[in-house]
């Protein structure tokens, strides 16, 4: 059994006529290798960095501080199967990744929190006493 691709050019299919599916086939696996992609927000109080990994184990995620260094690694510990199916097309990809944040003096680097939830890795990065804004006051003239 072979698989034909057909076109019907009566109803064409917007999303293929501008993505085809194999233009960045090449892109997409350049040296194996992928970086999640990351948003950092600032709060009042702390920072969060938040890593989407979908389908990554909890578990296989190893984060470093190293002075103010902030090293997120994650290595896929799966086995491989010998008895793998005949794929037609493969495109779930769990790959080792390795993100590195250079953090300033502002963090109270002895009390990051990390959690994973959803598919998203989000750590919590407390800012020093003396780093948080503090409210405007009035001084008083003597």
């Amino acid at each position: 059994m072979s698989l034909i691709r057909f076109k019907n050019s009566a109803f064409p299919s917007l999303p293929e006529d501008f993505f085809p599916t194999d233009r960045f086939e090449n892109l997409r696996n350049i040296g194996n290798h992928f970086t999640p992609s990351a948003n950092i927000i600032e709060y009042e109080g702390d920072f969060e960095i938040q890593l989407v990994a979908p389908g990554s184990k909890k578990e296989n995620f190893q984060i470093n501080m190293d002075e103010n260094l902030l090293t997120i690694s994650y290595k896929n510990l799966d086995k491989k199967e010998e008895n793998n199916p005949k794929y037609i097309r493969k495109e779930f990809v769990s790959t080792s990744f390795k993100r590195e944040f250079s953090l300033n003096q502002l963090i109270d680097t002895d009390n990051v929190l990390a959690k994973y939830e959803n598919g998203i890795l989000s750590l919590t990065l407390p800012k020093k006493e003396k780093a948080k804004s503090k409210k405007p006051r009035l001084i008083e003239i003597n």
